[in-house]
């Protein structure tokens, strides 16, 4: 997401950064070609006006251009300013009422309103517990409830019978009644769209809400739609009492106008953005990461989240014991390999690292994608468990034989295997370094937070020596640790 913006605005902040010193023309120059990549990113114009006016302003104060450093002074404004126009904080779903809490779902056609409900109910369930009832208010287009009835079955959330011929207040009325009874904590009603907004719509939505009393009413648009999206945003806005936003389709905007712009036109947050079709590819919207993202800083909190939620306790155990001694073998490799995968594979996690744009943009121009990893497993898969424990035992006629069981080449054979003897190496030294303790150290103060202090101040509190407590210090996430080891010997391989 934000590819095309987060490519414009890096060429703009590199040339800032290259320069010893900036007058007051070279900050007024850089803005300009900002206020071109935002319209360009189709970002409202009011939006952009106020942003790059405010920018400037601050940019061109004395104690910018006189600081030792005034390319990152303008880049940090910039961050603060993009972090300000994304809503500032995270946003959260107020759901402090008497059960059960109701979360009216509204918006056009198309935009994904179904699979959004869904997908919030999934993550209500699994990440704070609610017992969750949804209910389709859509009598309009064809087999609408019935979608919401296959999804609840998928994300293990109830959803309200259907009653051939009931009007929405009536199904409204007759949930409601359902979640006391089964004393749900939150009450998700699916409302109808329809291709336009109309008054029509609008009524209807106004008659449910006065039935309902909603505490959250989010409106659910498609951030490909671009400047469209922000124009029905802003016709919503003005008739329904919006309490946020939900982004479908962010995985696919590379320009991320609806983005920008969605907070100043509806004077809504962006509660949550939806980041594939999967129904787990849901996500709160974090407009300091997101901001962090464009402008090629990577998002290495959300990478710890992620990492969080793929490795499986077990495995992180077994993995911790097998480091302190010095021990990894192709099992151990297949290990990360498929961690990397439950983490959104090579591209989502390239585009979250702190300076490995280029290298994402590498690898799309090389045609290199996540069946690399798929690939990969497919040359372990076709080992005897005997040479995963044991790599050295791989001669050439055994190399043969899992080339042809994997459908890949002796050479790709190869790679793996070097990759592993290099990845086993990288195990003995921590080891000499005293283990996963010594790594984490190496990371702080004294450490390579030292040798890049830029880098170290783009990761935030904590810096190089957050990152490396949390993938290395704790024991807890192994596969962090190694995470950008294992990243740069994928690239160099290709």
């Amino acid at each position: 997401m934000f590819d095309s913006l987060s490519d414009r605005l890096s060429g703009v902040f590199d040339r800032l950064r290259g320069r010893g010193a900036l007058s007051e023309e070279d900050v007024r120059a850089a803005m300009r070609e900002v206020r071109i990549a935002l319209l360009e990113a189709d970002v409202a114009l009011p939006v952009v006006r106020r942003f790059v006016d405010g920018v400037t302003e601050t940019a061109i104060g004395q104690q910018v251009l006189r600081s030792v450093t005034p390319g990152q002074q303008v880049v940090k404004i910039v961050h603060d300013a993009l972090t300000d126009m994304l809503g500032g904080g995270t946003a959260e779903l107020d759901l402090a009422a008497t059960p059960p809490v109701v979360i009216m779902m509204v918006g056009l056609q198309g935009s994904g309103k179904t699979t959004s409900t869904a997908k919030i109910a999934k993550l209500l369930k699994d990440k704070q517990g609610k017992k969750v009832l949804m209910a389709s208010l859509d009598v309009n287009r064809p087999a609408a409830q019935e979608q919401l009835a296959v999804l609840g079955t998928q994300v293990g959330v109830a959803t309200l019978p259907i009653i051939a011929g009931q009007q929405p207040v009536e199904i409204a009325t007759r949930a409601l009644h359902a979640a006391r009874l089964q004393a749900v904590d939150v009450l998700m009603l699916d409302t109808a769209g329809r291709l336009h907004v109309d008054q029509a719509l609008m009524d209807e939505m106004k008659a449910v809400s006065a039935i309902s009393t909603p505490r959250e009413t989010l409106l659910v648009v498609d951030s490909l739609t671009g400047q469209d999206a922000v124009n029905v945003a802003q016709n919503f806005a003005g008739q329904v009492p919006l309490t946020g936003v939900v982004l479908t389709r962010m995985d696919g905007d590379a320009r991320g106008g609806a983005a920008l712009s969605m907070r100043a036109v509806t004077g809504q947050p962006i509660k949550f953005a939806g980041t594939g079709e999967k129904l787990d590819a849901i996500e709160a919207f974090d407009p300091q990461r997101v901001a962090g993202r464009i402008l090629g800083m990577g998002d290495i909190v959300s990478i710890v989240e992620k990492a969080a939620a793929a490795v499986n306790a077990e495995e992180a155990d077994r993995m911790a014991q097998r480091m302190a001694k010095g021990e990894f073998d192709m099992n151990d490799l297949r290990t990360q390999l498929r961690q990397m995968q439950r983490m959104g594979g090579l591209g989502a996690l390239a585009g979250m690292m702190p300076g490995m744009k280029k290298a994402k943009a590498a690898m799309a121009n090389s045609g290199m994608d996540d069946k690399v990893l798929v690939h990969m497993d497919a040359i372990i898969g076709s080992m005897t468990p005997k040479e995963r424990a044991k790599p050295e035992l791989l001669n050439a006629k055994r190399k043969i034989r899992v080339a042809k069981g994997s459908g890949t080449q002796v050479q790709d054979v190869n790679k793996i295997i070097k990759m592993h003897q290099e990845m086993a190496r990288a195990m003995k030294q921590i080891r000499k370094m005293g283990g996963l303790k010594g790594l984490a150290a190496m990371f702080g103060k004294g450490g390579l937070g030292a040798a890049m202090p830029g880098l170290d101040q783009q990761m935030g509190p904590g810096g190089l020596g957050g990152l490396g407590g949390m993938g290395g210090g704790g024991a807890k996430l192994p596969g962090l640790g190694n995470m950008p080891s294992n990243l740069g010997d994928l690239l160099k391989r290709k």
